[in-house]
């Protein structure tokens, strides 16, 4: 067989990463496995919300011009995409943190102060997709694994494959999409299939989507347009783990923290490599 050509450069699409939101599930696998990763030798890049209990003079957090400016058009309404970035200095990273005054700006992360979740959050993912894919492909960088994690990031696979297929910097992109116990509990609204339409995104690549387009489905879409798929929480919804199991690509089961970066590292070029080699279960 030939040797597969090692993916070098790993893009993250992350939720939460500590320290710049309260420590989670998800916010430590943001915070360590991009870390753990570029020890290991690739070089990577790091995305998340600019949510709006983020501290930024604390942090650090400055805008980078050249990057922001664009604007969005989400259901007909121009959003301003802001690109700022920060560094975590004992890890030698930078994280790039998507921002936007209708979306992010003085707003937390899914729920309001009195816990409700956020009426527009069906919007809110279709505008990070896009405002972290508009931003890599201005970086000129050309990641070869995608890694996806959180449900503000299932329309990133959907995007990569069908919007930006075309696009350098995604041309020969693998996905990997990690599920996680945190979900949403209110249905994303019954036009989302509509809203979040792009040219090269056809009506029967996202014909599934009926309304109540809850959690599940929005892994569906994710699930269907990854290469590979993790299951990084030990307790995830039945449905979503069945369907990721049934799926016929590769797929890494739930590994012991102290494991998952070693297990994380071998399985990107098992996803890499997974054209030649065939899919099914990671060992």
């Amino acid at each position: 067989m030939a040797i597969m050509t090692k993916a070098n450069k790993v893009l993250f699409i992350t939720q939460e990463i500590t320290p710049y939101v309260s420590e989670s599930e998800m916010a430590k696998v943001g915070r360590n496995l991009p870390q753990a990763i570029q020890e290991r030798g690739r070089e990577i890049r790091t995305f998340m919300p600019k949510w709006g209990n983020i501290n930024e003079r604390r942090n650090q957090l400055h805008e980078v011009i050249r990057l922001s400016g664009m604007n969005l058009i989400i259901d007909d309404t121009d959003h301003p995409l802001i690109i700022k970035v920060a560094s975590i200095q004992s890890a030698r990273m930078q994280v790039y943190f998507i921002d936007n005054d209708d979306y992010f700006q003085n707003r937390l992360q899914k729920c309001d102060e009195n816990g409700e979740e956020y009426e527009d959050n069906d919007a809110r993912t279709i505008f990070y997709a896009r405002g972290v894919l508009e931003t890599v492909k201005k970086l000129r960088w050309c990641p070869d694994i995608i890694h996806c994690h959180g449900w503000m990031t299932v329309l990133a696979p959907l995007y990569i494959k069908k919007a930006y297929k075309d696009e350098p910097s995604f041309r020969s992109s693998k996905v990997v999409f990690s599920l996680y116990e945190e979900d949403f509990k209110q249905p994303f609204h019954a036009d989302y299939a509509a809203k979040l339409m792009l040219k090269g995104v056809a009506k029967k690549d996202v014909a599934f989507l009926k309304d109540p387009i809850d959690y599940f489905m929005a892994c569906k879409l994710a699930i269907d347009f990854s290469d590979g798929v993790v299951q990084q929480s030990e307790h995830i919804d039945p449905r979503v783990l069945e369907y990721a199991r049934q799926c016929g690509k590769p797929f890494l089961p739930y590994q012991a923290p102290e494991a998952f970066a070693d297990a994380c590292n071998a399985f990107y070029d098992r996803v890499w490599g997974a054209d030649e080699e065939g899919d099914g279960d990671a060992k």
